[in-house]
């Protein structure tokens, strides 16, 4: 982890022990609620602070922001203005909620600024140009090839050489609590002469963490390792649902398609790459060594603690799965890198999912597909059901949050019902 002692701070805000949203993290995301239109707000314990009402009482001048940049449906605008201002915005926010800083704490708007936040609505907090998911963790490659190819090389012969990535559907992205439907599709099981359509029978999560994108580059460019973290805005947590049967049957030879693009659910505040700084770490060592462009000095890899619950329509959630994206074999800059490294083009609000994060141990495998071992081993819930995948009715949830020190920067969670097939 970063070697630099976190400062010491305190809010007047009344923040719950435990909270994912400490005065140290304050990601943003975009609400409304039944009086307010769609905006920009930072999260604080039960609280967002209305950046557009802090604008508006004067508490960012000096900063010379455009007008209304924060009473905007998606983050992509600020995100543009670049992280100088960014950073600047968020220190400011931070500054006001200390606890020995009264400008705001005593200040008449207050009761407009600070909104509750169990009565907003939030939304997808960015508009997603672009989306390309990785296939970084190599527990669950190792685990995939195994099952599927040759469990003596179950590892593809170019996977330690580069980050394997595919490009995926950003229209089906949706902020956390919107229910999927079971999709249908093409399958063939081993025991079918022929294939059929219908329902998938094999549905899956993954528990993936995502970043976004802040900075444009022009084609032809690219960006190295070491400046890949300039580009990075900040981190949601990502679920990409996975059809399983679907999958199987036709990514051959090009690689997910149907199987995948019918949703994935991401979390709807963005942790930024800057609240995540006290908790980088070294990654695994990679060997055989990697070329040039993907060799970096500086430390890449996040210290994140994972979870998956799975929650049966009425009943309580079982934990099933605990991970920690500090598995991940390759990194965020090298994810960036390698992407861009045959001069593809990035914008403002392209999204990067890490690909499915399992760890060296079976409780922490982040896949259905992996814990039930394709099938074959039904995963028990705390009231004695089995799952082998996911039923209709079931919610997935997913929550992820890094501490050291007793200091706590956390996601919230991403969650989503699967409903039956339309």
């Amino acid at each position: 982890m970063s070697d630099s002692p976190i400062p010491i701070l305190s809010t007047w805000v009344e923040v719950p022990k435990n909270s994912d949203f400490s005065i140290y993290n304050l990601p943003f995301g975009v609400f409304k609620n039944k009086k307010l239109s769609s905006r920009i707000g930072i999260a604080i314990g039960d609280k967002i602070v209305d950046l557009s009402v802090l604008d508006q009482e004067g508490f960012f001048a000096n900063m010379f922001l455009p007008e209304g940049i924060f009473i905007k449906d998606s983050l992509n605008e600020l995100i543009a203005l670049g992280k100088v201002q960014t950073k600047k915005i968020r220190e400011r926010v931070q500054s006001l909620l200390l606890a020995d800083n009264g400008e705001l704490r005593d200040h008449s708007a207050r009761g407009k600024v600070m909104v509750t936040r169990k009565e907003a609505e939030m939304l997808l907090p960015v508009k997603i140009g672009d989306y390309t998911d990785f296939y970084s963790s190599i527990e669950h490659a190792t685990n995939v090839g195994k099952m599927f190819r040759d469990p003596e090389n179950a590892l593809l012969p170019n996977w330690r050489h580069l980050p394997v990535g595919y490009h995926g559907r950003a229209s089906s992205i949706v902020v956390s609590g919107t229910p999927i439907h079971r999709p249908k599709g093409q399958f063939k099981d081993p025991d079918m002469d022929v294939p059929a359509f219908g329902p998938s029978k094999r549905l899956d999560f993954e528990l993936e963490l995502a970043f976004i994108t802040g900075k444009q580059t022009k084609l032809g460019d690219s960006i190295s390792t070491e400046e890949a973290e300039e580009y990075i805005f900040g981190f949601v947590l990502f679920n990409d649902w996975s059809a399983r049967d679907i999958q199987a049957w036709e990514y051959v030879p090009l690689g997910p398609f149907l199987g995948k693009s019918f949703g994935s659910s991401i979390s709807a505040w963005v942790v930024t790459i800057e609240a995540l700084e006290p908790f980088k770490l070294a990654g695994p060592v990679q060997e055989p060594e990697v070329l040039p462009y993907l060799k970096s000095e500086k430390k890449h890899s996040f210290d994140i603690n994972l979870e998956v619950l799975i929650q049966p329509e009425g009943k309580k959630p079982s934990r099933i799965c605990t991970s920690n994206f500090r598995h991940m074999y390759w990194n965020v800059a090298q994810q960036l890198a390698h992407h861009t490294s045959n001069g593809c083009n990035i914008n403002v609000g392209d999204m990067m999912a890490s690909g499915t994060i399992s760890g060296p141990t079976a409780d922490s495998f982040g896949s259905m597909l992996e814990l039930s071992w394709k099938g074959t081993q039904p995963v028990k819930l705390e009231d004695g059901e089995e799952r082998r995948f996911i039923e209709d009715g079931d919610t997935v949830i997913m929550k992820g949050f890094a501490e050291k020190d007793g200091i706590r920067v956390g996601f919230g969670e991403v969650t989503g019902q699967i409903l039956p097939v339309k």
